[in-house]
């Protein structure tokens, strides 16, 4: 079930208010019904979580480029969804991982972007398009923007 939320960041004493539809990663149970036990891939599980909205954005509550995309994002009008690893004790850390051997472990394991359910990847990459000017033709292919 997805759920409005609003997060309110401080920084330097002001208060600005940034929303972000808010998805706990472990909200359903991927299993089957025959294999209680079974287990997802947490790649796959990071497969399906992209693919639900136009963007995501995995992240840790605590980590300054993660705010930095987000407020990039809700500055351009795109409202994604974001899944803050830190907040499930359950998934988090796996879904963390495994976006780490996604990213080929170069990097940290966030922020990761999906946009249309593709990688984009993370902070670097999404700065890189929008200074070059793919990232708004990518939202608005994903249908996160209509102007």
């Amino acid at each position: 079930m997805q759920y409005q939320a609003a997060e309110v960041w401080r920084s330097g004493g002001a208060t600005t208010g940034c929303y972000y539809n808010y998805m706990p990663v472990g909200r359903r149970q991927y299993h089957h019904h025959h294999h209680p036990t079974a287990a997802v891939d947490p790649l796959e599980r990071v497969a399906k979580l992209a693919s639900q909205s136009a963007v995501v954005i995995f992240s840790l509550s605590t980590c300054c480029m993660c705010y930095a995309v987000k407020s990039l994002f809700s500055g351009m009008g795109v409202n994604p969804t974001v899944y803050e690893l830190d907040e499930d004790d359950v998934r988090g850390r796996e879904i963390e991982r495994a976006l780490v051997r996604l990213m080929g472990g170069k990097s940290a394991a966030v922020p990761v972007v999906f946009i249309g359910g593709k990688l984009v990847g993370s902070m670097d990459r999404v700065m890189a398009s929008h200074i070059n000017g793919t990232l708004v033709p990518l939202l608005k292919e994903a249908g996160a923007l209509w102007l």
